[in-house]
């Protein structure tokens, strides 16, 4: 049976492992594993909130120690930050805190670390006031994100950087979107509140609820029958923006995990509708969320670059392409996003995304229109993508976007970090075939 020591040594173990460059959602559930279920929730407080602001954390923990530790103690290190993490962001009493991870030390075989480690959460306890004071006048200990990350953000985004710091930092809240084949948005709100469950209406999404609290999808109303699906906001806004009528060919490109894919069915049952993803494991999540809801579509495992290996041959209506990218508008759901990014990906992914926009786009009908999201903030994955795109194509126009939500950059709209996540959509229309 887990002790709460355990926590925090599996919390150590998770964030020792994304900063060794793996992902936090598949680490993360191999430690819940082994512990108690009642325990979990604490270990993903523990392993996201560690993340969130480890960039903070470790340059308090540079300013705290003479020296830093050796590179093979990175768990010790990494108990470090959680211990501090404890102490200065949650409800967590002090000496609970500190003695808990201190105890972590026996537990790990490392009892010389006993001291250091309990030496310096107390000496943080004593110098809270200049931690604070050192907060406010470094940059990356203000917005907690590595230096040339928090760059790009402010030099894409000088008037909203900081916004966009703080957004990042927050716990991200529960979002809904409901099935209106089975219930209008208003009534399952009132079952919601029926429920004791507090809630209120999406501004940017139709089909959008916001929960005041999370909590488990079992206990959701209609949930297991398809009724409600959980969907950020400004990812539900793809299935508003596509002008798709009855008998439209919709090809729903880079689908996984399958939100959009079952949004479009929803709201639009009579469509033919292709999911293609490059990831089979992530394609049979897509069809667990088909299954769950009763929708059908056809799964197509395949390269968005390459579609002589898996189209038909017959054009499309409609092409959704949520192309992959950094992922910087979706960081205050994926912390690790802050460790994993690196200065480089940013050109690797616009490449990858030119070259999947202008593949598509073959595909596509005279008269029919292209889709472009990402969930980036990022101006050379979203607006001077489209800008590069719409230079090089003829047949290619720029079409407005209904709704006064994000920021206007002149290709498309950018929703920044917020009451949502970050998005980018842009929507493209074939004039003629060239």
């Amino acid at each position: 049976m887990a002790k709460q020591s355990s926590v925090r040594l599996a919390a150590a173990k998770v964030v020792s492992r994304v900063v060794a460059g793996e992902s936090l959602s598949q680490v993360l559930p191999e430690y819940q594993e082994g512990l108690r279920q009642k325990d979990q929730p604490l270990l993903a407080e523990l392993s996201y909130g560690t993340l969130r602001y480890y960039f903070r954390l470790d340059r308090w923990l540079s300013t705290l120690m003479d020296k830093p530790l050796k590179a093979k103690e990175q768990t010790l290190h990494s108990l470090i930050l959680v211990g501090l993490y404890q102490l200065f962001y949650t409800r967590i009493p002090a000496h609970a805190a500190i003695g808990e991870t201190v105890q972590v030390t026996r537990t790990m075989g490392k009892a010389w670390g006993r001291g250091l480690v309990n030496g310096v959460l107390r000496s943080a306890q004593r110098q809270e006031e200049m931690l604070n004071a050192l907060s406010e006048s470094d940059d990356i200990c203000l917005t907690a994100h590595p230096q040339w990350l928090i760059g790009k953000i402010r030099q894409a985004w000088p008037d909203h950087w900081q916004a966009i710091a703080r957004a990042n930092n927050q716990s991200p809240p529960m979002t809904l979107r409901v099935n209106e084949q089975h219930i209008k948005r208003d009534r399952y709100l009132k079952k919601l509140l029926d429920d004791c469950i507090q809630a209120s209406s999406s501004l940017v999404s139709p089909q959008g609820i916001t929960l005041t609290r999370a909590l488990p999808v079992a206990q959701l109303p209609g949930f297991s029958d398809g009724v409600v699906s959980v969907q950020d906001e400004s990812a539900q806004l793809s299935g508003n923006l596509l002008p798709v009528k009855e008998g439209d060919r919709i090809l729903d490109a880079c689908c996984a995990p399958g939100g959009k894919t079952c949004q479009l069915l929803e709201m639009f049952p009579g469509i033919k509708l292709d999911a293609l993803d490059i990831d089979e494991k992530r394609l049979a999540r897509v069809q667990e969320n088909l299954d769950r809801i009763g929708l059908k579509a056809r799964l197509i495992t395949g390269d968005g670059t390459q579609p002589e290996l898996w189209w038909d041959g017959q054009h499309y209506d409609h092409i959704l392409l949520d192309a992959p990218c950094s992922a910087t508008g979706v960081i205050r759901r994926h912390p690790d996003i802050k460790l994993l990014r690196k200065p480089e990906d940013i050109d690797t992914l616009a490449e990858l995304q030119g070259t999947m926009l202008n593949t598509l786009w073959s595909l596509l009908k005279p008269g029919g229109t292209l889709l472009y999201a990402t969930c980036s903030i990022m101006p050379a994955e979203n607006s001077k993508q489209i800008a590069a795109f719409l230079e090089q194509r003829e047949n290619a126009e720029l079409q407005a976007l209904p709704g006064e939500w994000g920021l206007d950059t002149g290709f498309g709209r950018q929703v920044l970090p917020g009451s949502g996540d970050g998005f980018f959509y842009s929507l493209l229309k074939k004039v003629k075939n060239l």
